[in-house]
């Protein structure tokens, strides 16, 4: 028999009371309990945006940025002032996009508190050399084997200065695997090494390029373990979780299923995710942010009012979630820091 979501939810929620947590976390495991505090409040910081916001990144002055994708914006918030647009076009250069989605997707830092982004309209990955909407862009990759890539997504600094990113369809014009512009035979997960390192303003080097995992059909999220022995990749097609070995070399191997989502209905999906520094996965899933623990239990979920698409630890001891969900943002405070990149 087919389980309506909403007594779907109101279980869940009876639950939640019972464990003595707030209606804004369910709990599912007493691990969850030196993670995040039972009177944890999700407080809405900022609202209003266009239907659906992406890609946080809290950077070295203390702001948080973040896409709104189908106003084709990078949105800046501080504590204490109000959001404005850092940058427009921050995906597709021209107007009138034939998609859905015409802006920038997910964003990251290397060592160096420098911006990278998924371009995802723009079909490139690149790096903001400051952190001013006026700064040097340097484009890190826009092609594979000579062709396009997708739309890439989102991304990940490893320690050595490589940098990882998911190239699914969703930026093309009709997000589907038959798109007209969509060259690449595959949806990827790609590997540029030495990106940390690349020289301001020079070209990509595109034959550099690493095609490190290519069954997977829509990859979208992803993060390194704390110790970077494995790489976690959200498919939000499946609605699971993926985790890989990753190797001297920076292949991954042995892939495995981490956990699976298939059978929560409520709205939401695996997309944007982080770790933190204990290795316990906080990631978008049905409901709300899924936090699941480095063993891929399901230890509870922050739940939020808005169908959730990425996060960010931010705030100076990095113990603050803040949460990219549709038209908003929201945060939320934990008990252990986060690994920002």
């Amino acid at each position: 028999m087919k389980t309506c979501p909403r007594v779907f939810l109101i279980v869940f929620l009876l639950a939640a009371l019972a464990a003595g947590y707030s209606q804004e976390v369910q709990k599912l495991d007493p691990a969850l309990d030196n993670l995040i505090a039972p009177d944890a409040k999700l407080e809405r910081v900022a609202t209003g945006f266009k239907k659906w916001t992406e890609g946080p990144v809290w950077t070295h002055d203390g702001s948080l940025l973040f896409a709104e994708i189908p106003a084709n914006n990078i949105i800046r918030w501080k504590p204490g002032e109000q959001a404005s647009v850092f940058m427009h076009p921050s995906g597709y250069p021209g107007e009138n996009y034939a998609g859905p989605e015409p802006g920038s997707n997910g964003m990251t830092l290397d060592a160096d508190g420098r911006v990278a982004v998924a371009g995802h309209a723009r079909r490139n990955v690149w790096r903001l050399e400051s952190v001013d909407s006026k700064a040097q862009i340097t484009v890190l990759a826009d092609s594979y084997q000579g062709k396009k890539l997708n739309s890439p997504n989102d991304l990940v600094y490893k320690a050595d200065g490589s940098l990882y990113f998911t190239d699914p369809p969703y930026g093309l014009p009709t997000q589907a695997d038959d798109d007209r512009l969509k060259e690449q035979p595959v949806n990827g997960v790609y590997r540029i090494p030495g990106a940390r390192q690349h020289t301001a303003g020079a070209p990509p080097e595109n034959d550099k390029l690493q095609l490190v995992i290519k069954d997977v059909a829509r990859p979208n999220g992803i993060a390194f373990s704390p110790d970077e022995k494995y790489l976690y990749i959200a498919e939000s097609g499946a609605k699971v979780w993926l985790r890989y070995k990753v190797q001297s070399d920076g292949s991954v191997t042995d892939r495995e299923l981490f956990l699976d989502a298939k059978s929560d209905p409520r709205p939401g999906a695996p997309d944007g995710m982080r770790v933190d520094k204990r290795g316990n996965v906080y990631s978008s899933g049905p409901g709300g942010v899924w936090i699941i623990s480095p063993g891929g239990k399901h230890l509870g979920t922050i739940q939020v009012p808005e169908v959730v698409a990425n996060l960010a630890w931010g705030d100076k001891d990095a113990k603050t979630l803040y949460i990219t969900a549709s038209t908003s943002i929201y945060k939320v405070r934990t008990k252990v820091a986060g690994i920002r990149k």
